[in-house]
């Protein structure tokens, strides 16, 4: 049978209130009697009720983190760093994956609610009107991570992703590419990759260079989606690049040009965004745009815990570096 409260208190030889006043942090406690208590549990292996504790405290020691594509290996790396600090903290996590399907995130941040979640470390696939008036009612700590609201002021970690993909674009128009093709999110989403069209369009208005509908193909991040992009495309016109919105377009992209009998970079660059660990190891190796992944977790988780308790935070809106990294896909 597993350990009471009771078997604690009579173990250290303590009441129970003292017992309860050592599991919720009471500093009314001396460090010699907390330090019999922990022992205790320790040695009985007592385990709190955690819904008991929740319903006194209002506190469930639960954060939610909300991913758009658990199949991207963008986002792992991010939980992954936002669990190793909610680990630091003691806090467990509820991973929910809304396989980029708005309804589907809403129905997540309502089941977060019913679960009395401390807060919610949020990467949106879309953050439209509804989705923001559903955060507004709900009333819970968030951090978002990847993307910012407009016009909502909710506490965020990202890079400049217009910056980026700017930065991006005009690094394959100074390998003297002038026909750029773009795969990824249109203005119309409100998320990061919509922030890279506009960084796109940017830097061929800047160079001077036509924007052209039929280089353009909006889809989601998925290889699949790279793969009949770049072959609608090449059905319309010819071009000498692509700027993918992701690593996992870009695979995708490379894939069909090969079936295609055109080689990467010989005959057209290819560039990708994120840095994941499949950038480095495709075959050839993608120059991409960097961004701190395993960082935006982690910031954003230590931001989300600052709220939840009431702390202030030093800056809420965390716009951290990105960089390009030259390898195999381009000339």
């Amino acid at each position: 049978m597993a350990a009471s409260i009771k078997d604690v208190a009579r173990e250290a030889g303590v009441s129970i209130a003292t017992v309860s006043r050592v599991l919720n942090d009471v500093d009314v406690v001396n460090e010699e009697t907390k330090k019999r208590v922990v022992e205790a549990i320790k040695k009985l292996g007592y385990r709190p009720n955690i819904v008991a504790r929740s319903l006194k405290t209002q506190r469930t020691r639960t954060i939610g983190i909300i991913i758009p594509d658990i199949s991207n290996q963008f986002y792992p790396e991010i939980v992954r760093g936002a669990e190793d600090v909610a680990n630091i903290y003691d806090y467990n996590i509820i991973l929910c994956n809304t396989d980029l399907n708005i309804e589907k995130e809403m129905e997540y941040l309502k089941v977060l609610k019913e679960k009395m979640v401390d807060g919610v470390l949020y990467m949106s696939n879309s953050l439209e009107p509804n989705i923001l008036s559903l955060i507004k009612q709900l009333q819970f700590p968030m951090v978002l991570v990847e993307s910012k609201s407009k016009g909502e002021d909710i506490p965020s970690v990202t890079i400049d992703n217009e910056k980026a993909a700017y930065d991006g674009v005009t690094y394959l128009i100074k390998k003297g590419n002038k026909r750029i093709a773009y795969i990824g999110a249109g203005e119309d989403i409100v998320n990061a990759s919509a922030m890279r069209y506009r960084g796109y369009k940017k830097a061929l208005e800047k160079n001077n260079l036509t924007l052209d509908e039929n280089r353009i193909y909006f889809t989601s991040s998925r290889a699949r989606n790279g793969y009949k992009g770049i072959n609608v495309i090449l059905s319309k016109t010819k071009i000498d690049s692509i700027f993918c919105t992701s690593d996992e377009i870009a695979v995708g992209v490379i894939n069909a040009l090969r079936d295609n009998g055109i080689r990467v970079p010989e005959d057209i660059d290819v560039m990708g965004f994120n840095n994941v660990y499949l950038a480095s190891v495709f075959y050839p190796k993608l120059t991409t745009i960097s961004q701190p992944i395993y960082d935006m977790g982690s910031i954003g988780m230590r931001m989300l815990i600052k709220m939840i308790n009431k702390e202030k935070l030093e800056e809420r809106n965390y716009i951290l570096p990105h960089e390009l990294i030259e390898r195999d896909s381009c000339k």
